[in-house]
């Protein structure tokens, strides 16, 4: 179940994220590839939810029986993925190719000294947004679910204490202010919107034709902020390579005290639907280790639902993109 993730702590002792920390950034790059296959191997072996969960995923987005050797990609990629984020964080991103697509309207919305909110998920790397925030003139702000954070998420905080103030705390005091003060001073703000914690507000979706649950939050956030709102990928493609993707969501979303819920849901599902086309696309970037799919409770989607009506949504929701993501 989607709320199930917010109580998973980060796995390993502190003493192993420092090791591994320290070898990949004085020995270099090749050294901890080197290491990560072993890692990679342990977190296989000793993850049998996880496992579950990565064939649960690949079996919907790619259509086909799932082998063991589509498994042992997923968890690969992941591991390359963190060991990116590593340098990435640590401003060692020379030797990185990054693609940036579809920023004109986001650089045409900061030209009118607007902000805007950036709605991202576990599709691929978060932190390749330190990519926009290099190419904004404008301060980039993410807003980030910390209260689960481990030994990890505290080590890359001190390797960028400058990305680590930037950041909002969704369990602090005052954040949604901070974000609405940010936004008004033309900045952006990223938040990603495919996870909810059990006690946070979710509506249901369709999702590969079975519901799963998406946070409220941040259609709700876009709409009293009244800000421009794009769809955030950063999407590895190979070794040392990502595609930072943007898409334009909405000019302004509007909740109206009469039909708030029907808006809510509609936003959802537009959300939920280009998420869906681009996990179709790039299926081994899907980072959510758990199982993601529940019975609705809000008769938002069920599984029963009519079909047409699921794949004409599929149908208006897919764009022409590049291929799926290859192998590392």
């Amino acid at each position: 179940m989607t709320a199930g993730w917010a109580s998973q702590r980060e796995r390993g002792s502190a003493f192993w994220v420092r090791l591994m920390t320290w070898l990949a950034l004085s020995l270099g790059r090749p050294v901890a590839l080197l290491l990560l296959y072993p890692t990679t191997a342990y977190y296989l072996a000793s993850s049998p939810h996880g496992r579950a969960a990565s064939r649960a995923f690949l079996s919907r987005a790619l259509g086909r029986p799932v082998r063991a050797g589509d498994v042992v990609r997923h968890f690969w990629t992941f591991a390359c993925v963190i060991l990116d984020r590593l340098f990435l964080l640590a401003g060692r991103s020379a030797d990185y190719r990054i693609e940036m697509v579809g920023f004109d309207r986001l650089e045409q919305v900061l030209g009118e000294r607007r902000g805007c909110l950036l709605l991202g998920s576990h599709l691929g790397s978060f932190e390749v947004m330190r990519a926009i925030a290099d190419a904004c003139p404008v301060r980039t702000r993410p807003l980030m679910y910390r209260a689960n954070g481990g030994q990890l998420a505290r080590l890359w905080e001190r390797l960028n204490p400058r990305l680590a103030a930037d950041v909002i705390d969704i369990g602090a005091t005052g954040a949604m202010l901070q974000v609405a003060e940010s936004v008004a001073r033309g900045e952006v703000v990223g938040i990603l919107a495919d996870r909810t914690p059990s006690n946070q507000k979710h509506l249901s979706a369709d999702f590969f034709g079975q519901p799963a649950r998406f946070p409220t939050g941040p259609i709700t956030l876009a709409a009293v902020v009244a800000a421009p709102t794009f769809l955030f990928f950063g999407i590895r493609l190979g070794p040392r390579h990502y595609r930072v993707q943007l898409e334009p969501f909405a000019d302004g979303i509007v909740l109206g005290p009469d039909d708030r819920h029907d808006q809510l849901r509609h936003w959802i599902g537009q959300y939920a639907a280009r998420l869906e086309a681009n996990c179709r696309r790039y299926p081994f970037n899907w980072f959510n280790f758990f199982d993601f799919w529940e019975g609705s409770d809000d008769g938002a989607a069920t599984p029963n639902a009519d079909p047409g009506s699921i794949r004409a949504r599929r149908v208006a929701a897919a764009q022409p993109g590049p291929a799926r993501d290859t192998a590392a």
